[in-house]
Parts: C-alpha cells; sequence; structure tokens
C-alpha cells in the first residue's frame, strides 16, 4: 500500500488545492491532506473549520482523509509511515521555494518530495490572494468549492462587523 502526505495551510482550501489533492489521489493508496498549523500566524479559519472545508470539498475521494500537524512535516510522514509529500507547484518561484525544503526533508528521513504542477487554470491561485479579493468585495466563487465560499463570506462580514 503506498501513502502520501499533502501539506498545507488550506486558509481556505481553493479548486487549485482540490485539484492537486485529486490527483494525488489517483497515483497514491492513501493521501493524507495535512493542515499545518503554525502558532505565528492567525488563519481566517481554525484548524478544525479547515479541516471541516476540506472533508466537504473531498468526500468523493475515499482514499482521502484529513490530519493536522504542529512540528516538522517529515516527522509527521515518518511517524504515520508514509514515504512521500505531495506538493503542488503553480511556477518557477514555488520550485525554488520547495526545493531546498525537499532536499532536507529526504536528507532528515528517506522521505521524498514529489511535485504536481498546477492546472494552468489554477496557477494564479493562493489562498492569501482570494481571501485578499473577497475581503475587498471581488468575486472569488469560482476559486473555491461552492461551501467554503459561503463561509468565507460569512467569516470576511464577521471580521468587518468587529
Amino acid at each position: 500500500m503506498t501513502g502520501a502526505v499533502c501539506p498545507g495551510s488550506f486558509d481556505p482550501v481553493t479548486v487549485g488545492h482540490l485539484d492537486i489533492i485529486t490527483r494525488a489521489a489517483t497515483q497514491f493508496d492513501e493521501v493524507v491532506v495535512t493542515v499545518m498549523i503554525n502558532k505565528s500566524k492567525r488563519g481566517l479559519f481554525t484548524v478544525d473549520e479547515r479541516i471541516e472545508m476540506i472533508a466537504e470539498a473531498t468526500t468523493q475521494l475515499k482514499n482521502v482523509t484529513i490530519a493536522s500537524w504542529h512540528g516538522l512535516l517529515v516527522d509527521y510522514a515518518k511517524q504515520e509511515g508514509y514515504t512521500a509529500i505531495v506538493k503542488g507547484l503553480r511556477s518557477a518561484n514555488d520550485f525554488d521555494y520547495e526545493l531546498p525544503m525537499a532536499q532536507m526533508n529526504q536528507k532528515l528521513t528517506g522521505v521524498d518530495t514529489l511535485f504536481l504542477t498546477a492546472d494552468p487554470a489554477y496557477s494564479f491561485l493562493s489562498s492569501s490572494l482570494v481571501k485578499e479579493v473577497a475581503t475587498f468585495g471581488g468575486d472569488v466563487k469560482d476559486m473555491v468549492p461552492a461551501s467554503v465560499h459561503a463561509r468565507l463570506l460569512a467569516r470576511i462580514a464577521e471580521r468587518k462587523a468587529e
């Protein structure tokens, strides 16, 4: 049985993330989408909310599960017995950022990182950009799953009311 970890902040999950997750699910027997916890960052959504949104958006993918982790991703992968990390690349900048981490992870634990190139239709998407555009009233409806879109608009309205 082969398994991989597909990490990210997913704040919120986008259709670009789902493309990578779906494609990874065709390559591995099991994919664990791992919400990485960074206590120094205040996310728009809690970790539990992100997990719920990913679960809702991946119900059709029977070999995908969702977890969270605080610490080195390779420690999680090693602890759980996964031999691969799957990451999406939107551009050469992503590759330049991800390559040293992939090499360090392989050196530390032997866990390999596999890169999937983004579908060109999603190569501009990032959670940060989606949040920014939505905050200023831009239409991001086709950039996130429908259930995420509703939560995103509600959360932005809540934050504006504070």
